[in-house]
C-alpha cells in the first residue's frame, strides 16, 4: 500500500443531513485529512457552509481539517476559522489583495497556511512566498462545484511544483483538487502530487465502502 499518499476526502460530496457521522466514518476507513470547501457564492458560484458547521462537526475525529477558504475577502474571516478547528487553511492567490499578509496572518495563529492555484493561476504566483506555505492546492478543476471533470493540463503544472518543492528547505504538501477518481488519482501522483481531495470518489460510489474507496485512489 502506498502510504506516503495522503487522502483527503471532501465532505462537500457527503450526506450532509448526517454529516457528523460521515466525517467519523471516513476518518475510521482510513482517511488522512478532512477537506472542507467553503464557498461564499462571491468568489465562487456557489454557497456551501461557514465556521459554524466545522465547530460543529470537530468533535467527530481528531484527524486534520483541511480548510479551503473559496471566499473574498478571506483575511476577515481567518480567526473565525481557526476558532471553529482548522488545522490547515487554504486561500487563493486572488482572494485578497496581501497575500503575503494573509499567510502570515494564519501563521500567526498557529496552524498551517496553505495556497490554492486556479487552473489559470501560474506557479509564479507563490515566487516571494514559499517561506510562508505549508501546502499547495493545485485545482485541476475551476473552483464552485463538485462532480466537474479533471482538467489534464493543470498535471505540468503539479509536475513543475513538485520539482520546486523538491528545492526547497522546507516540507510543503502538494495537493490536488478536483475531478480525482482512481485514473486521475494515478496520473496525479506520476506527477508528483502527494494529497488527493476527492469528494464522489469516496462518498458516492455505489457498491463500494468508504475504506474500499479509500484505498482506491491510495493505490490505483
Amino acid at each position: 500500500m502506498n502510504q506516503s499518499i495522503r487522502i483527503a476526502p471532501s465532505i462537500l460530496a457527503a450526506d450532509f443531513s448526517k454529516l457528523g457521522e460521515e466525517v467519523a466514518a471516513v476518518a475510521e476507513m482510513g482517511a488522512d485529512l478532512i477537506h472542507l470547501d467553503v464557498m461564499d457564492g462571491h468568489f465562487v458560484p456557489n454557497i456551501s457552509f461557514g465556521p459554524g458547521i466545522i465547530a460543529s462537526i470537530r468533535k467527530y475525529t481528531d484527524l486534520p481539517f483541511d480548510v479551503h477558504l473559496m471566499i473574498e475577502p478571506v483575511d476577515n474571516y481567518i480567526e473565525a476559522f481557526v476558532a471553529a478547528g482548522s488545522d490547515i487553511i487554504t486561500v487563493h492567490a486572488e482572494a485578497g489583495p496581501h497575500i503575503h499578509s494573509t499567510l502570515q496572518k494564519i501563521r500567526a495563529l498557529g496552524i498551517k497556511a496553505g495556497v490554492a492555484l486556479n487552473p489559470g493561476t501560474p506557479i509564479e504566483a507563490l515566487d516571494n512566498l514559499w517561506d510562508l506555505v505549508d501546502l499547495v492546492l493545485v485545482m485541476t478543476v475551476n473552483p464552485g462545484f463538485g462532480g466537474q471533470s479533471f482538467i489534464e493540463s493543470q498535471l505540468c503544472k503539479v509536475s513543475a511544483l513538485r520539482r520546486k518543492i523538491s528545492q526547497l528547505g522546507h516540507p510543503v504538501s502538494l495537493s490536488v483538487d478536483g475531478g480525482i477518481n482512481r485514473e486521475t488519482a494515478n496520473k496525479s501522483v506520476q506527477a508528483g502530487a502527494d494529497t488527493l481531495v476527492a469528494g464522489s470518489a469516496v462518498f458516492q460510489l455505489k457498491g463500494v465502502t468508504y475504506s474500499e474507496a479509500i484505498e482506491q485512489l491510495r493505490n490505483p
